[in-house]
């Protein structure tokens, strides 16, 4: 455990020096979203129904921008050969790596989301429940993405490659996630949904 503590505060620190990717990730999540209500229009009851697909899919891809550098970094520098050497468990380094992205990019976006689902119309209920089901789900977003950026490690077009093989996977945590919100607009029972995710 102390491994994967190790790594979160590593990677944190990494992050922090390199501001750019958690402000681009957080910077699109925020435009993406804004800017949308002038596409559609600026009809509360339409907005209001689409407000948990447009938020969902947003945070989906905001998500990708920075998983293609989820491992990249310590594989370019050599790092990551050093730490599968040293440490008897890979899975604790993959899992240090993942908490760090999610504490770098599911974090900021959870923390966005209701400020930006008071713009999109979504009332009080369903902004609880959409908190609820991203708390949940970008969690999984980065665990799934860990799988994808895995595999791609070393890649030419990484970034393009991670994309193809990443989110026909992220498809059923962007399905439950949206239902689970839509249930609460609709009257319906949220938790089966919830416990999907």
């Amino acid at each position: 455990m102390s491994l994967v503590v190790h790594i979160v505060r590593r990677d944190l620190r990494l992050a922090l020096r390199q501001g750019a990717d958690t402000l681009m990730v957080l910077g699109f999540f925020v435009l993406a979203v804004v800017l949308f209500p002038f596409g559609i229009g600026p009809e509360p009851q339409v907005l209001e129904r689409i407000s948990a697909g447009v938020l969902w899919i947003m945070a989906l891809l905001a998500a990708l921008l920075s998983l293609d550098r989820l491992f990249q970094g310590d594989y370019e520098d050599g790092s990551l050969d050093l730490l599968a050497l040293a440490s008897p468990s890979l899975t604790s380094i993959v899992l240090g790596k993942v908490l760090a992205h999610w504490l770098t990019t599911g974090l900021p976006l959870l923390i966005m989301a209701p400020l930006l689902a008071v713009l999109l119309q979504m009332k009080g209920e369903g902004m609880a429940i959409l908190v609820a089901a991203m708390a949940l789900g970008t969690p999984a977003l980065s665990l799934v993405g860990a799988v994808g950026a895995a595999l791609v490690l070393g890649a030419r077009r990484g970034g393009v490659l991670v994309s193809l093989l990443v989110l026909p996977l992220y498809v059923p945590v962007l399905v439950f996630g949206v239902a689970a919100v839509d249930a609460v607009s609709m009257g319906f029972e949220e938790r089966a949904s919830l416990l999907m995710l």
